[in-house]
């Protein structure tokens, strides 16, 4: 591993990480503070992200593009950290079901995403 996938990494962070910030707090400003909506909405939309990079990446790419793209940009950007913590946090505040519908969106509407991601690459190349 050379200093240059290092340094591409780096920098797909921290744009991924100020994305990350930008579109979670614009989200949650918008839909308020009752959820985690800016969590869900960048979990969502990396998720998008990844599924047409995924197939982009099958078809030809150079490793600098994929540290700085997906493990850079994406891994800053997706949030099931903070998901984890914030379910965690319901609940021990004994939010159950409040929970357990952060668990079922942000799994079922990430995966949902990614395959679709994977349909608008298909459907733009044809693949």
């Amino acid at each position: 591993m050379g200093i240059q996938i290092i340094l591409a990494v780096a920098l797909g962070g921290a744009f991924g990480a100020v994305g990350r910030f930008l579109i979670s707090t614009a989200v949650q400003k918008l839909f308020g503070a009752g959820f985690a909506y800016g969590t869900l909405s960048v979990n969502i939309l990396g998720s998008f992200i990844i599924g047409f990079l995924y197939l982009y990446f099958e078809q030809s790419v150079a490793p600098i593009q994929k540290a700085i793209l997906v493990t850079g940009m994406l891994g800053a950007l997706t949030t099931f950290s903070t998901f984890s913590l914030e379910t965690i946090l319901m609940l021990q505040e004994g939010l159950i079901i409040k929970a357990l519908i952060n668990i079922f969106l942000n799994v079922l509407l990430s995966l949902s995403a990614t395959v679709m991601g994977m349909g608008l690459f298909q459907r733009i190349y044809g693949v």
